[in-house]
């Protein structure tokens, strides 16, 4: 089995870490990942913004989307606790940002796996990101004029672990012949 092969078959959201920041290499291989993806005409307009998991747009992010939710008592951040975030950002025009962003964002996330590391896909905070502080956040995330957010990744040294999820391939998968 390829090292991809693996790297999909063992990697699992994460939703626990310990506190020990990510090196820069690891960083720099994560992100790499995400650059080498492939995007609709090669339009290359996806951004990276990397946030330590303590940034206090991190908390005020949490406070929103629970306010939304209507959730009081949440055990965990929507990012776990994570040592690094990374919001991708694309162009709000371009139609085919949204399927970019998702193939740049998992690659990372194999990546991730491929060094050891855990990682969280995120989507739960798109109503705050897009909703009415939109323009606040797409500042305080240096987000390039344009763009908007699309999705994030926790990434960090998993201290928790489980399963990776199962599935059924008789009722997911149809082959037209």
């Amino acid at each position: 089995m390829s090292t991809v092969l693996e790297a999909i078959t063992t990697r699992y959201s994460t939703r626990g870490y310990t506190s020990e920041a990510l090196t820069d290499k690891e960083l720099d291989t994560i992100i790499e990942a995400g650059l080498k993806a492939p995007t609709a005409a090669n339009r290359q307009e996806i951004h990276f913004s990397v946030l330590e998991g303590d940034n206090p747009i991190l908390a005020e992010l949490e406070n929103d989307k629970n306010r939304l939710r209507g959730l009081e008592n949440v055990q965990h951040n929507f990012y776990y606790e994570a040592p690094t975030v990374i919001f991708l950002s694309a162009d709000s025009e371009y139609k085919w940002s949204p399927l970019d962003a998702g193939i740049a964002v998992e690659n990372m996330a194999l990546a991730a796996e491929d060094l050891g590391l855990g990682n969280l896909i995120i989507g739960c905070i798109y109503d705050v990101l897009r909703g009415e502080k939109r323009s606040y956040y797409e500042e305080k995330l240096a987000f390039p004029a344009g763009y908007e957010y699309e999705i994030a990744i926790a990434v960090g040294h998993k201290d928790a672990s489980k399963e990776p999820h199962t599935f059924d391939k008789e009722k997911n998968v149809t082959i037209v012949g």
